[in-house]
């Protein structure tokens, strides 16, 4: 007990001259506005006295002000105002600063601030000067209004635009690379138009299958089913399809790849392989290789039991898909067997590290 008692009043006697200064005028403020001090200790917006001093030392602080900046009132009493402005705070801000205390501004500036802990917050500051009689300033009131979770909100909505930018750019893109190869050889208008509209509705699909999940991706089996749905349900083709694999996690760009890749595959069975007769089957099967550069996933679709394969003449949209849409946009391999009973066509993209949903 004796030991506390001798500390204490070592921690007393090291106290500046100037905290010894300011406690003695809150002492007395205290004791000059003493209902109304009682009122500001306790109300909710954090608020706190500042003397005239250069860097305008803190001399009262309410409850909600110890509350979000995490001091005690001994700490923060005799503190400048200064020293609670957030680390590495640019030098636009510190002339702000002294032009609010000044009353020169024009608006509440909306400062950066740090909590004892280091951890920051934002606040807009509310200053009213302490007249003497005379007009003299000799304190200044300042209110806080904590202002973190708009500016949490703001740099959300930024990042969203930024990304939404970003999604609008590779989605226009990829509609002028669809229309352009649609318009690449001559074609009967029907025929061009009835390109364009499919490629644009896989397109739709997968972005409805990424909003569902707030793009941040989806699984390749939910992909698969999303992209070969309308082949299932139109021709009545559903027990012709075989999709075996993990729900393994795609990031946006390389869903939306693989999507378009789907369609032309399946596409092509339609006209020219196993879906265009009554027999054909196609099988749809995948798996994740764990490497030291990272993992990949190989994707394989093998048609059987189709008309007879014959090479094509020359690349159409669907190459044209695979071979930029995998290959280039997604560092991707791909290989295509024009096999005797069937086109096989194996994918060879890297993914993320987290591999299924």
């Amino acid at each position: 007990m004796l030991r506390a008692i001798q500390e204490k009043m070592e921690d007393v006697t090291a106290k500046s001259d100037v905290q010894k200064e300011s406690e003695e005028k809150v002492d007395a403020f205290r004791q000059d506005l003493g209902p109304f001090v009682v009122a500001a200790e306790k109300t909710r917006m954090p608020m706190i006295f500042t003397d005239e001093a250069p860097g305008h030392p803190i001399i009262f602080a309410n409850d909600a002000f110890l509350a979000v900046t995490g001091y005690e009132r001994e700490e923060v009493l005799a503190k400048s105002f200064q020293s609670l402005l957030a680390t590495g705070v640019d030098a636009e801000t510190m002339p702000i600063v002294e032009a609010a205390f000044g009353g020169e501004c024009e608006s509440d500036p909306e400062i950066h601030y740090k909590r004892k802990d280091g951890s920051e917050f934002w606040a807009t500051m509310f200053i009213s000067p302490v007249c003497e009689e005379d007009g003299t300033v000799v304190q200044q009131f300042v209110s806080l209004v904590d202002q973190t979770k708009h500016q949490q909100d703001n740099a959300q909505c930024k990042m969203l635009i930024d990304e939404l930018n970003h999604r609008v750019k590779n989605t226009l893109a990829t509609v002028q690379s669809i229309v352009t190869q649609a318009l690449r050889r001559p074609a009967e208008p029907a025929a061009i138009r009835q390109a364009i509209e499919s490629r644009l509705m896989a397109l739709s699909r997968s972005h409805d299958l990424l909003t569902s999940g707030n793009w941040e991706g989806t699984g390749l089996h939910d992909l698969v089913d999303t992209a070969l749905h309308p082949f299932e349900v139109v021709a009545g083709r559903e027990e012709r399809f075989t999709v075996d694999g993990d729900n393994v996690h795609l990031s946006p760009k390389t869903a939306l790849s693989l999507a378009i890749a789907f369609h032309e595959l399946a596409t092509n069975a339609v006209k020219y392989g196993a879906f265009s007769n009554e027999a054909g089957t196609i099988r749809i099967d995948w798996t994740v290789a764990e490497e030291r550069t990272g993992n990949r996933v190989l994707i394989r679709w093998l048609e059987r039991d189709g008309p007879k394969v014959t090479l094509p003449v020359g690349k159409g949209f669907g190459s044209w898909a695979l071979e930029r849409g995998i290959a280039h946009e997604l560092g991707g391999k791909v290989t295509l067997d024009y096999l005797t009973d069937g086109v096989a066509c194996t994918i060879d993209i890297p993914i993320a590290a987290d591999l299924t949903e």
